[in-house]
């Protein structure tokens, strides 16, 4: 399976880290190696002191697809997730610096944190809102009525590049807030009312 991440889909995040809007989505991959295994506690890497989390709204793809049309986009998802891009932001900086890919930043083991599934009917996928919460705090607040390109259009747009295929997760970008992990923090995160996932950070 493949891990499919979106970069700047949210205004406002884009602000925050001072980047320019895209003309089309930013696509970059992580490694099936980077999913955090269910009730591990996320470890901060020793070549990091600057770790950021970035809540996501997950999509899991149910069926094969190539060059899909947006409008049959819809086809290919039944359940949406919450989950968790994290980033070593500081090595991140360096690569970017020097033009170079942003794998060791983006797709180290236990960067794709993916909670629990639930069925799309039970939401309003054009005004769903989510939130990670850091020690109970709310630190990110966001809403997929602020995504610069919807779910189905990220959809069609990625299967013009890579087949889809069954358990596929495309990570849908994050909104403003992100912010560094120390070591004891609890992240939940939570998706309309829902407990998506909760984990402790050493």
């Amino acid at each position: 399976m493949k891990i499919i991440c979106i970069g700047r889909n949210y205004a406002k995040h884009i602000e925050e880290l001072a980047n320019e809007k895209p003309e089309n989505p930013v696509v970059f991959l992580k490694p099936d190696s980077a999913i955090l295994p269910k009730k591990m506690p996320f470890f901060i890497p020793p070549f990091s002191n600057d770790v950021h989390y970035e809540v996501e709204v997950l999509v899991k793809i149910n069926k094969v697809g190539k060059h899909i049309s947006p409008k049959f986009a819809h086809k290919y998802y039944d359940t949406i997730g919450l989950g968790i891009d994290f980033t070593a932001r500081d090595v991140q900086a360096k690569c970017k610096e020097k033009g170079l890919p942003w794998e060791k930043a983006k797709a180290f083991d236990g960067s794709a944190i993916v909670g629990e599934f639930f069925p799309k009917e039970e939401f309003d996928l054009e005004n769903l809102s989510f939130q990670l919460q850091k020690n109970e705090e709310v630190v990110q607040d966001g809403n997929t009525s602020n995504m610069l390109w919807k779910i189905d259009e990220l959809i069609s747009y990625v299967s013009q590049y890579f087949t889809l295929k069954k358990g596929d997760l495309i990570f849908t970008g994050t909104p403003a807030g992100v912010g560094k992990v120390e070591e004891n923090d609890i992240l939940t995160g939570v998706i309309e009312s829902k407990q998506a996932f909760q984990i402790k950070v050493k």
